[in-house]
């Protein structure tokens, strides 16, 4: 089968597609014959070594993956071959098979198509974790953005939206503005042309935000921090400024505020139950058109490095895909 391989670290340019052996599933895996693979930011990091965990070389990134089941390992059995489903890989789905452990696979709905299921589990799985179980985030609160465009970005847009809440986006452009815009955003703030807390104050009668929602990191977290309301939540979950910033404790303390991880792979393998309940909502507000995944360009199996290296430069509004099989 064909696969896109990482055999040295370092940059997408080095990636190779390359002929190797079928995956064979282990007991408790099925094997997917991928259709579409996502592509996620931890994709620009794990080939560089730079993720949380490193799969030994060579590997196949691509976190996640929709396509046919091939192959039901016999501890599997709730799935069965032919049956459409999603899959959180980790590495692997720039390919085209991926074998899977059983519980990170979800069947596909019936109203959703390959290409949409494989820009659907990471982002919104991270947004709902974010939005519900660690910021708590209620309707009438007031939520704010950044990196409004990018794939979990616009899910937090969307989901803040279907929780009943103000959603502030922030972003770099006025074409990214216009697709959080687009995806439901109440109001708008260039970072690049305006003071983030100033327009916060502005925009908020001088309360500051009830949740911050932040992929970004950087720069922007400081005027982040500051723009909290009173007992606020700020959630931190990316970086994907390149840079890890410093939290001034005190401004925490002098807002009664709350400064929260978020890791959905973690909390996914932690709490299944709740995980699933999440995703049963997600789908739920799929099929009732309150969610609708943008998907701005997809990409050859030859090509996935480019999609990749889009990413990694924050060119890419709202999500990439990889399309394994032409």
């Amino acid at each position: 089968m064909k696969a896109v391989l990482c055999k040295t670290l370092g940059p997408a340019s080095d990636l190779v597609l390359e002929d190797i052996a079928h995956p064979q599933p282990k007991p408790n895996e099925v094997l997917l014959d991928v259709q579409a693979a996502g592509v996620n930011f931890p994709d620009t990091l794990i080939i560089e070594g730079k993720y949380q965990f490193q799969p030994p070389l060579p590997f196949s990134p691509g976190g996640e993956a929709a396509g046919v089941i091939a192959a039901v390992g016999d501890k599997a059995g709730r799935f069965a071959v032919g049956q459409r489903v999603m899959a959180l890989t980790g590495w692997g789905a720039f390919a085209e098979q991926v074998a899977v452990p059983h519980y990170n696979v979800l069947p596909i709905p019936a109203d959703m198509d390959f290409t949409t299921a494989a820009a659907f589990g990471m982002t919104y799985g991270t947004s709902m974790h974010a939005l519900t179980q660690r910021g708590q985030l209620q309707a009438g609160e007031t939520l704010l953005v950044l990196g409004a465009a990018g794939g979990v970005g616009l899910a937090a847009v969307e989901i803040g939206k279907a929780l009943g809440a103000r959603v502030i986006a922030a972003a770099s452009s006025p074409q990214k503005l216009a697709v959080a815009q687009a995806a439901g955003a109440d109001e708008l703030i260039d970072y690049t042309q305006d003071s983030l807390k100033d327009e916060i104050k502005r925009l908020t009668g001088g309360q500051g935000v009830d949740v911050i929602f932040d992929p970004v990191g950087g720069t922007l977290f400081d005027q982040a921090v500051r723009s909290l309301a009173w007992k606020g939540r700020l959630l931190v979950v990316g970086f994907a400024s390149g840079e890890i910033p410093q939290l001034p404790a005190n401004l925490v303390l002098l807002k009664g505020a709350a400064v929260l991880g978020v890791f959905w792979g973690a909390f996914a393998q932690r709490q299944p139950q709740d995980n699933a309940a999440n995703f049963r909502q997600l789908f739920d507000w799929h099929s009732q058109g309150l969610l609708k995944p943008l998907v701005s360009h997809t990409y050859p199996l030859a090509e996935a490095g480019k999609a990749i290296e889009c990413l990694a430069q924050r060119q890419a509004m709202g999500k990439l895909v990889v399309l394994t099989r032409e």
